[in-house]
């Protein structure tokens, strides 16, 4: 029997989800939600002290696995960016930006009763309130960052590794939602800071989220 040390996040080698090389015929995707922010700094307020820990631990989780990372794509606000940044550093990748995984804006106008909106906005994925933009377009948006992402994996040959999209709540729960309708507001509010969903695209399979994160 042989010894396996525990890595710092205490996942031994033989515990590993995915192997060095994947199967170049399977696209994996990692959806991430950026870790925890700073309660100070208006919208694109960077990460608080924990959330810095939580990225090098997202980074981790990585990197204990063995998962090869290939393209590194994150909102462009802070946190979502410096979520990113650990985990880039470590694959030897830059932290490409995309507008479109940007924070989904619920109202032009600050909202009193964020909670009621919010869920009618996953009933109804057309709602709209003044100013702001429907779950389907903060869907439609992120989705479109996913697909171009996997085309061109496809026209470079399926080249080893994973791609990591590193988002924020609203567009993450609403895209999850394209890949299991059960995925709504129940499900958006347990989100946690970080959290991590792996989809598999495969010929002929449908890919169904996995949540891979363990806090």
């Amino acid at each position: 029997m042989t010894n396996q040390r525990p890595s710092q996040t205490g996942i031994s080698a033989s515990e590993r989800e995915e192997p060095e090389e994947p199967e170049p015929a399977v696209q994996t995707v990692y959806l991430v939600r950026h870790c925890r922010a700073a309660s100070s700094g208006g919208p694109d307020a960077p990460l608080a002290e924990e959330g810095e820990r939580q990225a090098r631990a997202l980074a981790r989780w990585f990197t204990d696995r063995g998962v090869r990372v290939r393209r590194v794509v994150s909102s462009p606000l802070t946190r979502a960016v410096q979520s990113a940044t650990p985990l880039a550093r470590w694959a030897g990748v830059p932290v490409e930006t995309d507008e479109r995984l940007r924070e989904r804006i619920l109202s032009a106008t600050a909202v009193p009763d964020w909670r009621g909106p919010t869920a009618a906005s996953f009933a109804d994925p057309d709602l709209c309130l003044p100013g702001g933009e429907s779950g389907r377009q903060a869907a439609d948006r992120a989705l479109a960052v996913l697909e171009e992402a996997l085309k061109q994996a496809k026209a470079s040959g399926h080249g080893r590794g994973a791609l990591v999209l590193v988002t924020h709540g609203q567009p993450l729960a609403q895209l999850l939602g394209r890949f299991d309708p059960a995925f709504g507001f129940d499900q958006w509010l347990a989100l946690t800071n970080p959290d991590l969903y792996r989809l598999r695209f495969a010929a002929g399979e449908a890919p169904r989220p996995e949540r891979v994160w363990q806090t």
